[in-house]
């Protein structure tokens, strides 16, 4: 459309050399988070959603990744190339882009707003049998497309809470449910049943039944409690299932939680 160049020519810095008018091709600059730049490569598969155009999708393909990141948005610049055989893309249009990963390793996933981040870590609330729920630290990776891999702290087949796991997370609060560090080991636990006979905020008194894990008979025994938290809702006479913690030759309440009809 333009040149204005010729042999011999002083140029400054930011001058228009020439104008070009092919648009067979475009490339389209993408702002990738910085937590995902281990997942880009070249060739790597793009779609493009453009708000001139609702409800279609331009496949495209990584030209490049640029070598600088910017430090104020800590993302990387990445440049997609499309097709544009009608010429219907300019410059100057906005996109929102997926990029699909192109690691051979299988990853485990989970819907974006199952995981609960808390500033110093990210959680996942568990499903687990008998409609109970327990939160657990997670490792996340990448996100694509709502989706956010879990790099540890999950295994496949698990069910996650994908929505209200807010609310679950404040109340596993209030009764002192905490979830393990993925830097700890995984405690065991052992489980019984019993009836209360004495509680306050530090320790219980249960006329329980056999620890079978831990070769421990029924009998009457006192208990410190994990958290001050365990005894909310609890009082003289209720019928528990208790999970206790043994740390060498101490044993502690790690969970309290009612059974049964009450008298």
């Amino acid at each position: 459309q333009e040149l204005n160049v010729r042999q011999g020519m002083t140029l400054a810095a930011g001058e228009t050399l020439a104008r070009v008018n092919g648009l067979n091709s475009v490339w389209l600059a993408v702002a990738v988070p910085e937590s995902q730049a281990g997942s880009l490569v070249s060739g790597q598969v793009a779609e493009a959603r453009l708000p001139a155009f609702p409800g279609e999708v331009f496949a495209g393909k990584v030209d490049a990744i640029l070598p600088e990141a910017n430090a104020d948005s800590r993302t990387l610049r990445v440049r997609v190339e499309l097709p544009n055989p009608q010429g219907r893309l300019r410059p100057g249009m906005s996109a929102q882009v997926s990029l699909k990963r192109s690691t051979r390793q299988p990853l485990l996933w989970v819907p974006s707003e199952a995981v609960i981040r808390t500033g110093r870590r990210a959680l996942v609330m568990l499903a687990e049998d008998g409609g109970r729920y327990r939160p657990v630290e997670v490792q996340p990776g990448p996100d694509n497309a709502g989706q956010t891999a879990i790099l540890q702290g999950l295994e496949e087949g698990q069910q996650v809470v994908a929505s209200g796991q807010f609310l679950l997370d404040s109340e596993a609060s209030l009764k002192g449910i905490v979830a393990a560090s993925l830097a700890e080991p995984a405690v065991v636990l052992h489980e019984a049943e019993g009836q209360i006979l004495a509680i306050d905020s530090q320790e219980v008194t249960l006329a329980h039944g056999p620890f079978k894990s831990l070769g421990m008979p029924a009998m009457t025994m006192t208990f410190p409690l994990a958290n001050p938290g365990l005894m909310q809702g609890l009082k003289v006479g209720d019928k528990v299932r208790v999970a206790l913690s043994q740390s060498g030759n101490e044993l502690r309440v790690q969970r309290l939680d009612k059974t049964g009809s009450q008298p």
